[in-house]
């Protein structure tokens, strides 16, 4: 992604032992819509701004560049596009790229371009 982008993500993310579980992480970064709810019951979604606009930014602005001469991922966001539209589809793949992102820094594991695509 860049060292800007990456050192954008890191001072964001700043510990990442702070984040139990992966949704914790992605709702901080503004990668998933956060709804109402009330004694079980979803009552719509609410607080598009709620968690961190520069993570989103930066998760919006990797998803981009993964895509710059990728032909696998291209490929993904063409079928992803067909189901969902193309914006959602950007929406779809930052999330799993902040998904991944997640799990390598607690794994502290590098990037497998297979293993991602794959999950």
């Amino acid at each position: 992604v860049g060292k800007t982008l990456a050192l954008l993500m890191l001072y964001e993310i700043h510990d990442i032992h702070r984040f139990d579980r992966v949704q914790e992480f992605a709702s901080y970064g503004r990668l998933v819509k956060c709804y109402k709810e009330s004694a079980g019951k979803r009552y719509g979604s609410s607080g598009k701004k709620i968690g961190n606009r520069h993570l989103k930014w930066a998760f919006s602005e990797a998803a981009v560049m993964f895509l710059r001469r990728n032909p696998v991922g291209q490929a993904y966001k063409r079928s992803l596009a067909k189901k969902h539209g193309k914006g959602k589809a950007l929406s779809i793949l930052a999330h799993k790229l902040g998904r991944a992102v997640y799990y390598m820094l607690k794994r502290n594991q590098a990037f497998e371009i297979k293993r991602f695509m794959n999950a």
